[in-house]
C-alpha cells in the first residue's frame, strides 16, 4: 500500500471530531471575538477551518492557515471550496519559523490555533515566539496534544506490546529536526507548566482521546486507512531498532494490520486540549 499523508489527515477528521474536548470547545466559543483575525499553524489540509465553519464558530473572520508541506496546502485549496462568504481565507505553504520572522512588526492576530501540532515542536523554546504573533489579550487553542498513552487492543504479547509502546514513545522524545529537539511524548501534561512559565492564562483544559473501533458496519468513514497509517508509522519508527527482534516485530506489525482487516483492532491515544489567553508583555 502507498501511504498518503493528505489522505491520512482527511481520514483523521472524524477521529478528531469525536476526540475534541467539548468543554474546551465551549469555552473557546464563549470567548471568541466577533470577526476575529485567526492564525492556524500546521494547518494540514484545512480540516480545522472546515470544522469551525461547519459548527458555526466563524462566519465572518480573517483566517490565515499555514503548513510547511505544499501538498497539504494544495489539498486544502481543493477541499475548502464551500466556506462561508464572510470568511477571508489565506492558505500558504511556509515554514513556521520563516513565517514568524516575516511577521515581526506586522498586525498581530487575536486567535492562535495549533491542532495536533505542538507535540512535534520544542515547546518551551517555541511558545514565546508563537505568542509574539498574538495581540495582548489574544486567545490560543492548542488541541490534540499527545500525552503518553498508545493502546492497541487486543493484546498480542503483553511484554512485546509494552516494549513497542515504550520504544515508540522514546522515538518521540528523542526526535530531532534541523539539529533541534522536536518532540515530547508527554507534551499534553507538560503544557500546563510550559504555558504558565510564559505567563499565559489557561482558561480550560481537558482530555481529547482518539478512540477508534469497528462498529456493526466496520470502521467509520475512512478510519480503516487512518489505522493502517498509524500502524505503518509505528513500523517505520522502529523497523531498525536494536532492542527489537526484527522478525518478531515484523510479525507483530502484520498481525496488527490483519486485525484492522477483520475489524478487530481498537486504537486509543491519550491527548489533551487547551484554550487560554495571552495577556501580553
Amino acid at each position: 500500500m502507498i501511504y498518503d499523508f493528505p489522505r491520512y489527515l482527511a481520514a483523521k477528521k472524524t477521529v478528531d471530531d469525536r476526540a475534541l474536548n467539548g468543554y474546551v470547545w465551549q469555552v473557546l466559543r464563549q470567548n471568541l471575538p466577533s470577526q476575529p483575525r485567526i492564525l492556524e499553524i500546521g494547518a494540514g489540509i484545512g480540516t480545522m477551518v472546515e470544522r469551525l465553519a461547519e459548527q458555526q464558530f466563524i462566519s465572518s473572520a480573517s483566517y490565515t492557515a499555514i503548513d510547511s508541506q505544499p501538498e497539504n496546502i494544495a489539498a486544502a485549496h481543493q477541499r475548502l471550496v464551500n466556506l462561508p462568504a464572510g470568511l477571508d481565507l489565506t492558505l500558504e505553504a511556509i515554514d513556521l519559523f520563516d513565517f514568524m520572522k516575516r511577521q515581526r512588526g506586522q498586525r498581530p492576530y487575536n486567535l492562535l490555533i495549533a491542532h495536533a501540532f505542538l507535540d512535534l515542536m520544542d515547546i518551551p523554546a517555541t511558545l514565546p515566539q508563537l505568542f509574539s504573533l498574538l495581540e495582548p489579550g489574544g486567545l490560543f487553542t492548542f488541541s490534540i496534544n499527545f500525552d503518553g498513552v498508545t493502546t492497541l487492543e487486543p493484546t498480542i504479547d503483553p511484554v512485546l506490546d509494552a516494549q513497542i509502546e515504550r520504544l515508540y514513545h522514546q522515538t518521540m522524545d528523542e526526535r530531532m529536526t534541523n539539529g533541534h529537539s522536536s518532540g515530547d511524548s508527554r507534551s499534553g501534561r507538560h503544557l500546563f507548566t510550559h504555558l504558565r512559565q510564559t505567563g499565559a492564562e489557561i482558561l480550560a483544559a481537558g482530555g481529547s482521546d482518539w478512540v477508534v473501533f469497528a462498529g456493526p458496519k466496520g470502521y467509520p468513514g475512512d478510519e480503516k486507512y487512518f489505522l493502517q497509517f498509524i500502524v505503518e508509522t509505528i513500523y517505520r519508527a522502529l523497523a531498525n531498532h536494536p532492542e527489537l527482534d526484527r522478525l518478531r516485530f515484523a510479525e507483530w506489525i502484520a498481525q496488527r494490520q490483519a486485525q484492522i482487516e477483520t475489524g478487530e483492532l481498537v486504537y486509543i491515544a491519550h491527548q489533551l486540549d487547551f484554550v487560554g489567553r495571552w495577556p501580553g508583555a
